[in-house]
């Protein structure tokens, strides 16, 4: 039988966010220490807590807005601190670091401006940005198993790839939350121009 909403457990799915937000740390040290095999434990342990605080608060009916936030917080994290840090070592290329980060920070502002304006806003990922994710942890992982000297896929292609997808979602979630953005306006305020 699922626990209540109301139970004291409730809060695990954010405290396991929290802790893969923390986890950045030792993450961020392995790849500036050039340890790609302790980098790749410590993503493993962090990508365990992804499914299992989404499975808990699933399974529980602990599903919250700042559980949505936080679960999204800490993705984001991770990613930029990876590919930073990697560019940062010589491990993977600025272009592609900075294009992940850019396209992070016009989502933030993004959802920043839509809450200033608008009001509260509840994260919905596209299947393009989860296919946008997907590759760049894919693309991250082959860079690490490739630095601790294991096979991997190649890596030009894989980094043109998450190019691509990661400039066809940002311009995905302007249109989309941009023309929600005028629709929701305009139902407030019928007499604005059009």
């Amino acid at each position: 039988m699922p626990a209540t909403p109301r139970s004291p457990w409730r809060h695990l799915p954010n405290a396991i966010s929290l802790l893969r937000m923390v986890l950045a740390l030792p993450i961020g040290w392995a790849i500036l220490a050039m340890q790609p095999r302790m980098a790749l434990g410590l993503i493993a342990v962090a990508g365990i807590s992804d499914g299992l605080d989404g499975f808990i608060a699933r399974r529980y009916h602990w599903q919250s807005r700042l559980g949505g936030i936080l679960d999204a917080l800490a993705d984001k994290l991770l990613l930029v601190a990876c590919f930073l840090l990697l560019a940062w070592v010589g491990m993977a290329p600025w272009w592609l670091a900075l294009l992940v980060c850019g396209r992070d920070v016009v989502i933030v502002a993004g959802a920043l401006a839509w809450r200033l304006f608008i009001g509260p806003i509840r994260p919905e990922p596209s299947s393009l940005s989860k296919a946008c994710t997907l590759l760049q942890i894919v693309y991250l992982l082959a860079v690490l198993v490739a630095a601790s000297g294991w096979p991997s896929p190649p890596l030009a292609p894989l980094a043109m790839l998450a190019a691509v997808l990661c400039i066809a979602s940002g311009l995905d979630y302007v249109l989309r939350w941009s023309r929600r953005a005028w629709v929701t306006w305009h139902a407030r305020d019928p007499d604005s121009p059009r």
